[in-house]
């Protein structure tokens, strides 16, 4: 034998095998959609920023570099998303009916079948008990990190959040787990939505807007009535919000403060929002989307979202449109 071929043996061997260890990767399939694309998007680091995943004849293959174990986000055209947990070396098959996203299978790691599990159960629940379904599943599995996405999406990006339980369920997962980043980012966003339910002090920050303004959390003490919006160009709900707030910033003559922030990827769509509707308040926008650092200080989780200050204190937290425009009219 050829002992110099060895290794070069080896590594055909291993690449034969699947997928090599620093590397993770999905093979899809999906039913009722031939040709497309989706983004992918990891909220602990796996990979930066978005990649792109076409579909071709049903088919999609995925991979990329896996240097620990992590949570990938799958985002779909429709907005809606599912979790695929990444493991170095593994490999993940996703099975998927394009009309009904909500049951995906993710099958090759114990996380995933955990996360199988939930959707089942969730599949047939009734809306008032998915939270109890949602937070049971977290105190079963407090040491997953299925736990950790479980707690993200249903207690603080949802459209009723739960600030409390994020919080609490947080707690319980730092004691059985390694706090990874994803970990320390709903906690922090669990304390900071906490504290601007009303009633607290507003988190202290200071940014850019995308004009390169700097905008401070000190701002808002100068002025009667502040108002923190969340919003996003693909989102007509948020973008109405805004434009509703522009009769009474105009009226308020000084004495309502607005500061909106951009989840949008892109800057460049924001800055065309932004003329169409004539927003003449900071608009922040770093491209980070829901990874920018205001947006989990401030303990925004949904888009829409808002926060109404009045003399420097929080007094509210994701009102409705009609409730936001008549808190700050009262104020006013």
């Amino acid at each position: 034998m050829n002992y110099k071929l060895l290794p070069f043996l080896l590594l055909l061997l291993l690449t034969a095998c699947g997928t090599d260890s620093g590397h993770f990767r999905i093979d899809g399939r999906f039913r009722h959609l031939n040709q497309g694309e989706f983004y992918v998007y990891s909220p602990d680091g796996i990979i930066e920023g978005f990649d792109t995943i076409k579909i071709q004849d049903g088919k999609f293959t995925y991979e990329t570099s896996c240097p620990r174990k992590g949570t990938l986000v799958l985002l779909f055209p429709n907005f809606s998303e599912q979790p695929v947990f990444a493991e170095p070396g593994k490999t993940v098959k996703v099975k998927a009916d394009a009309s009904h996203l909500k049951e995906l299978v993710a099958e090759g790691t114990k996380e995933n079948k955990l996360m199988n599990g939930l959707r089942e159960q969730m599949a047939s629940a009734s809306p008032p008990d998915i939270k109890k379904i949602a937070e049971q599943f977290v105190r079963d599995n407090p040491s997953s990190l299925a736990s950790i996405y479980v707690t993200y999406r249903y207690f603080i990006q949802d459209a009723n959040p739960d600030y409390r339980m994020a919080s609490q369920l947080a707690a319980l997962m730092n004691k059985e787990q390694e706090k990874t980043p994803f970990l320390a980012k709903i906690t922090a966003a669990a304390n900071a939505m906490k504290q601007t339910a009303g009633g607290g002090n507003l988190p202290t920050f200071k940014t850019k807007d995308i004009n390169g303004n700097t905008v401070t959390s000190a701002d808002f003490g100068k002025s009667t009535v502040g108002v923190i919006t969340l919003w996003a160009t693909w989102n007509e709900h948020s973008c109405t919000v805004n434009r509703n707030l522009i009769p009474l910033y105009k009226k308020a003559n000084g004495k309502l403060k607005v500061v909106s922030v951009c989840v949008d990827a892109e800057t460049a769509n924001c800055r065309r929002y932004m003329e169409r509707d004539s927003l003449k308040w900071p608009v922040v926008c770093d491209g980070q989307m829901f990874d920018s650092p205001l947006v989990r200080q401030l303990g925004l989780g949904n888009v829409p979202d808002n926060i109404v200050i009045h003399n420097g204190r929080v007094v509210s937290h994701g009102l409705s449109t009609p409730k936001l425009i008549e808190k700050v009219e009262s104020l006013l």
